[in-house]
C-alpha cells in the first residue's frame, strides 16, 4: 500500500518505509495531506475554509524491493512527461498482509500521433506472510496478477460463491509447468466474509507455499468498486475518450460522404 509522507512525516507520526519490515500499525484510513484552516466572518455569519497545500510531496510504497521514491511538486510538473502516479489499497491481518495495486495498459505506436492498445492492464495481488505482530516479510511475498475477465468474475460472485484461478508464468516457455499459481477465493463458513487463499508450487527452487488471508465484508466491498472503477482503466477506453474531438467527427462525417460508408445504425 502506498502512503503520501509530508517532508516532516515524523510530525504525524507515521513510521518510515525505508525498513520493509517495519510497516504502519493496522489501519484502513491515513492522514490528510492537506491542513484546513477555519475562519468565521461575522457580517456572512458564515464559515469560510482554506487549504494549505505541502510544499513538497514524498511518494513511497510499503513493499520490500517495490519502492517508488517520486519527489515532486504539484506546482512544478515534470517538463514534457505527464506525472506518473502509483497507488495500492492494503489490508493487514494476523497471519499476512494482501497489497492490491491496479497496472496500466500498454499500447504501441502505429503512426503519428495514433497508437494501439497491445495488452491490457491487470490488477496485481501481493500477498505477505507475517513474522511478528503487524510486521510482514514482504520479500517473501507471492503474487497473482488479476486479468479483466478474472476481475468480472469475482466482481460478479454471489454471496454464496466461490471461484478459482490457475496461472503458469511460464506458460509457452521451457520451464512451462514448472510453476503453479492457484487463487482461490471462497465464502467463510459464517458468511462475514471471504478467504483469499493463494497456493504457490515452484518445482525450480523446491517451494511450496499456501498464503490466505480473510477479507471482511467492508474491505470486500471496497475491492470491488475499487475494481468496478478501475475496469475502464485497464482496457486502455479513457484514452479513446480522451481523444475525441469534435471536430474530428464532422471531418470523418465528411469523409464517409464521399466515400459512401454508412455506419450500421445509418442502414
Amino acid at each position: 500500500m502506498l502512503n503520501l509522507y509530508a517532508s516532516l512525516s515524523k510530525a504525524t507520526g507515521l513510521f518510515s518505509s525505508q525498513n520493509p519490515n517495519k510497516l504502519c500499525p493496522l489501519h484502513h484510513s491515513h492522514n490528510s495531506l492537506f491542513t484546513t484552516n477555519t475562519k468565521f466572518n461575522p457580517k456572512t455569519s458564515s464559515l469560510s475554509f482554506t487549504k494549505t497545500l505541502p510544499s513538497k510531496l514524498i511518494l513511497k510504497s510499503r513493499q520490500s524491493g517495490d519502492y517508488y521514491d517520486k519527489s515532486f511538486s504539484p506546482h512544478q510538473p515534470t517538463k514534457g512527461l505527464p506525472p506518473r502516479v502509483f497507488v495500492g489499497h492494503s489490508i493487514y491481518k494476523g497471519k499476512a498482509a494482501l497489497a492490491v495495486e491496479p497496472r496500466p495498459p500498454e499500447f504501441s505506436p502505429i503512426g503519428p500521433g495514433t497508437f494501439k492498445l497491445v495488452k491490457e492492464g491487470c490488477v496485481s495481488l501481493q500477498f505477505a506472510p507475517a513474522v511478528a505482530v503487524r510486521q510482514y516479510d514482504w520479500s517473501r511475498k507471492q503474487i497473482f496478477s488479476l486479468s479483466v475477465t478474472e476481475l468480472g468474475t469475482i466482481m460478479s460472485l454471489g454471496s454464496r460463491d466461490s471461484c478459482e484461478f490457475f496461472h503458469d508464468p511460464n506458460k509457452g516457455r521451457s520451464d512451462e509447468g514448472k510453476v503453479r499459481k492457484v487463487l482461490k477465493v471462497e465464502p467463510l463458513p459464517d458468511g462475514s466474509g471471504r478467504f483469499f487463499n493463494l497456493s504457490v508450487q515452484n518445482k525450480l527452487i523446491n517451494m511450496d507455499e499456501s498464503i490466505y488471508i480473510p477479507i471482511t465484508k467492508g474491505e470486500y466491498t471496497i475491492l470491488i468498486s475499487a475494481f468496478n472503477f478501475i475496469v475502464p482503466y485497464l482496457l486502455g477506453w479513457h484514452t479513446f475518450g480522451n481523444s475525441i474531438n469534435p471536430e474530428d467527427g464532422i471531418r470523418a462525417d465528411n469523409a464517409n460522404s464521399r466515400a459512401g460508408t454508412d455506419y450500421e445504425w445509418n442502414r
